[in-house]
């Protein structure tokens, strides 16, 4: 993820240097790949693939509002004013886009809207900061969705409406031995589990990987149908892989996004267009949802806090450092524990030691104690077998035996003999190979081998033991000594 750094400070007022910026962020877990100085100057971080969040501005602005404790200024969209939707520039009717979800398993929210454009380059700011982060600018449309995806995390992308037959979007499965083409000009062949944006006729887009080149902007575009979607992580992840396409929307779908952000990032991309002077909406946001999620609320102790940290954290620290990552925190009916609401976004955080990790890591780890916590439970009696075997392995190494180490896992054949009658060998379900098909029933087979072995290469004299578990009905610790001697 490369961080421009000025349009972090547009979100969070840092006052530090770019290094010293990087090196704090590091320090919360974000590994820093490099850091580069110029008229834009970038932070390259290594976002582990449990934090999708973090792969945009707006969520490493949190974590540097956490951080510095400063507060987070997020652009406030306005309400979109959409003019009379059935007219359209040249007074032509505009039908009202109709939009069906059929795998609401696979796609859970999709959102659209319908903009009247003028397609054209974009801003000088806007393709700078494009640039910067990574991604060549195409035209003020596919920048200002690009553009929506580093700022806030959500991938969006720009259908032609009259590319679209019947004016329909439908998110289905696709059909078996489906063609399309997709933007980078390669012919692809879907399986019927894959997600497919298709309009009345054909596959337009593939489901949170890339879209098709028979819907796409092009400089003669009058009206987009802009889509702004949740698709399963599972279902992006499987689709990427199996057809060989990563791109960045599937980075960050398939590790997982948040399901409140469509209608936001289409509306903040109706700002941008306006702000550019490239479109305006025409028709009010179309929000198919059909099963609302509830955000996950856990309980926080500040006992377990300090118990798993080995430290006492202040409570009023909990709510400074949560609440600027998105968390809202509420002090619980029950003394020195709190309600804590996790926000879509977070999709790693589903317990409670996943919230006193959020904590340990702004509090710093460094400042945990190094040394291991106190035992208070009773210790377990040592094991008096523990005992035995060093007794036993001291007599027989005395002796002039040399311990033996074989597999628990045997041939069938050579276990059979030392089976109890009626009572076959434990079988293993997925053996590495026939000779380690079963669960030894005696120390014998593997230790008669190892004598075999040894005089196959000239050894004469051989003295092992083994000590062992071998497998009779249960588990039982065992001890078997060999002897050979020269012929």
């Amino acid at each position: 993820m490369r961080l421009v750094y000025n349009w972090l400070r547009d979100l969070v007022p840092v006052s530090v240097d770019v290094e010293t910026a990087a090196r704090e962020i590091s320090l919360r877990g974000f590994e820093v790949a490099g850091v580069e100085h110029g008229g834009e100057p970038v932070i390259d971080f290594e976002i582990t693939a449990n934090r999708p969040d973090c792969l945009s501005h707006l969520g490493l602005a949190r974590e540097a509002s956490a951080i510095w404790g400063l507060p987070l200024h997020v652009e406030s969209v306005p309400v979109s004013v959409v003019r009379d939707p059935s007219l359209s520039r040249d007074g032509q009717r505009i039908p009202e886009l109709d939009v069906i979800i059929e795998a609401p398993d696979l796609c859970p929210r999709y959102c659209a809207q319908v903009f009247d454009v003028k397609v054209g380059p974009s801003p000088d700011w806007l393709r700078a900061r494009l640039e910067a982060a990574g991604v060549r600018p195409i035209n003020n449309v596919v920048d200002v969705t690009n553009y929506v995806m580093l700022e806030i995390g959500q991938p969006m992308h720009a259908f032609d409406l009259e590319r679209l037959a019947l004016r329909r979007i439908v998110v289905r499965r696709a059909i078996s031995g489906e063609k399309m083409r997709t933007l980078d000009g390669i012919d692809r062949t879907v399986d019927e589990d894959m997600l497919v944006i298709a309009d009345a006729e054909r596959a337009v887009a593939i489901g949170g990987v890339m879209g098709g080149a028979n819907s796409e902007v092009s400089a003669t575009t009058k009206m987009i149908a802009l889509e702004s979607a949740y698709f399963e992580p599972t279902s992006v992840r499987r689709t990427s892989k199996r057809l060989g396409l990563k791109t960045e929307a599937s980075i960050r779908f398939e590790r997982g996004g948040a399901i409140d952000m469509p209608p936001i990032g289409i509306a903040r991309a109706a700002e941008l267009f306006a702000r550019i002077g490239a479109g305006a909406p025409v028709t009010p946001i179309i929000d198919r949802y059909p099963a609302p999620r509830q955000p996950r609320a856990i309980e926080l102790r500040s006992s377990r806090v300090a118990r798993l940290l080995g430290q006492e954290v202040p409570a009023a620290d909990v709510p400074r450092f949560l609440e600027p990552l998105g968390f809202d925190v509420e002090a619980s009916t029950t003394p020195g524990s709190w309600t804590v609401t996790v926000p879509t976004f977070r999709v790693d955080v589903t317990r409670e030691e996943d919230l006193i990790e959020e904590v340990g890591r702004h509090y710093g780890f460094d400042r945990l104690p190094v040394r291991f916590p106190p035992l208070t439970a009773a210790q377990a009696p040592p094991d008096q077998r523990i005992a035995r075997d060093r007794l036993v392995r001291q007599a027989l190494t005395s002796a002039g035996f040399s311990e033996a180490m074989t597999f628990a896992f045997i041939e069938r054949q050579a276990a059979l003999p030392f089976c109890e009658p009626g009572i076959e060998p434990t079988a293993l379900l997925n053996p590495l190979s026939e000779k380690f098909a079963v669960l030894r029933p005696s120390l014998l087979p593997g230790l008669i081998d190892s004598c075999a072995h040894n005089r196959r290469r000239g050894r004469k004299d051989i003295q092992l033991f083994e000590a062992g578990c071998i497998q009779s009905g249960f588990f039982h610790r065992f001890t078997c000594t060999v002897k050979s001697r020269p012929l």
